[in-house]
């Protein structure tokens, strides 16, 4: 669905049909230690660009809303996961390092750019 930034995310949701007022990410919603979500989070937000690198059927997101610098803005933070290998995942965007050495065709496609970038 279309999120008010204008970037399309599976994890937001609105509903404005018959009188219902209702816009929500169910990331945050599900997340009791992150702040109360407000629209303009949408816009800072990094979900729909690890969604559009990262297709993986395993990966667990987390996001949290946290204050910045003595309560003066927001910012968001991202936590993923493997659910498959059950380990932390340093860069989302890339994905889990195992599920990736499981795939052949991707090991194929790094040792291209490798050899593209040194020549």
């Amino acid at each position: 669905m279309r999120t008010p930034a204008g970037k399309d995310c599976q994890h937001y949701h609105e509903d404005f049909h018959r009188g219902k007022n209702v816009q929500e990410c169910r990331l945050v919603k599900d997340n009791p230690a992150s702040l109360r979500w407000k629209p303009s989070d949408c816009k800072n937000c990094p979900i729909p660009e690890i969604l559009n690198a990262n297709a993986s059927q395993y990966l667990e997101l987390e996001l949290t809303i946290k204050p910045k610098l003595l309560g003066l803005g927001r910012q968001n933070e991202v936590k993923a996961s493997c659910l498959k290998h059950r380990i932390s995942i340093s860069d989302p965007y890339v994905g889990c390092p195992k599920c990736n050495e499981e795939r052949p065709g991707l090991k194929l496609f790094w040792a291209a750019l490798e050899d593209d970038e040194q020549s």
